[in-house]
């Protein structure tokens, strides 16, 4: 086993991650999202980074910037002075209104002020450029936030290879919907920490395979307590939720895992 995988089993997450920042409060993969979830009193959040035509890292999850925004069209034809032109929070709520598209620089900063941890999903939509983006977002990420406080994680088998090349510490997850039966060998390669699924694809026999390997694993994005509950017994380490707050003690007590502290 490799010292950074061993360094990745002794990785101490909260049992609940707020997605996207505080995203059931706050217009999601926004400066505003990551304070909210700081002051609620959460310790980790996960959000999206791409590129935008100018090879500007910037906080968003959609290849558009129609549902987000007041405006229309791709987020990768757009320069930084063409994204931050947008209004990010009026969709969401009048209280946020004029909030801007955060670039990763920004979120980074913040982050780090606030003593937190993020999990930060390399998002490649239709026609970007993977080595692109972890050629620019890999070193950014691992100078500000230190090993223990960042996980890389990705959809893109591709994205995870080229971020092992670029940093041999950094702590990497694997992204799925279902987990594949195949899934150990690409764990293996990136020397993987944590493995993510979509809750509601998420098996027994799947979260066994994960934890036999004490690798940890995530579930993506539960925001009904009670009718995640029964995973917790399957060995799951953290839900990544747009609610966080939902999730209690009790909850954590149904889990065999022990190396977790409350959001």
């Amino acid at each position: 086993m490799s010292s950074s995988f061993s360094h990745g089993t002794s990785l101490a997450l909260p049992m609940a991650i707020a997605h996207r920042g505080l995203s059931a409060y706050a217009p999601e993969n926004t400066l505003s999202a990551i304070r909210a979830a700081h002051e609620a009193g959460h310790q980790w959040v996960e959000l999206d980074v791409q590129l935008l035509k100018d090879g500007t890292p910037v906080i968003w999850h959609d290849a558009s910037v129609n549902r987000c925004s007041d405006g229309r069209g791709r987020l990768r034809n757009l320069d930084l002075a063409a994204a931050r032109a947008l209004d990010v929070g009026s969709w969401f709520s009048a209280r946020f209104a004029g909030e801007r598209m955060a670039t990763l620089e920004e979120a980074l900063a913040l982050i780090a002020s606030l003593g937190m941890g993020l999990n930060l999903e390399l998002k490649l939509s239709p026609g970007h450029d993977t080595r692109a983006l972890v050629e620019k977002v890999v070193p950014m990420a691992v100078e500000v936030l230190p090993v223990g406080q960042l996980i890389l994680s990705s959809f893109d088998p591709q994205a995870l290879r080229m971020s092992r090349e670029r940093d041999g510490k950094v702590l990497i997850g694997l992204l799925y919907d279902a987990i594949p039966d195949d899934w150990e060998a690409l764990a293996e390669d990136v020397k993987a920490v944590t493995v993510h699924a979509d809750w509601r694809a998420l098996t027994r026999v799947a979260a066994s395979r994960v934890t036999a390997t004490q690798r940890k694993l995530l579930c993506y994005t539960p925001n009904d307590a009670a009718a995640f509950s029964p995973r917790w017994a399957w060995g799951v380490s953290a839900v990544i939720s747009d609610d966080p707050g939902i999730f209690s003690e009790q909850d954590l007590a149904q889990s065999p895992c022990t190396e977790r502290t409350l959001s």
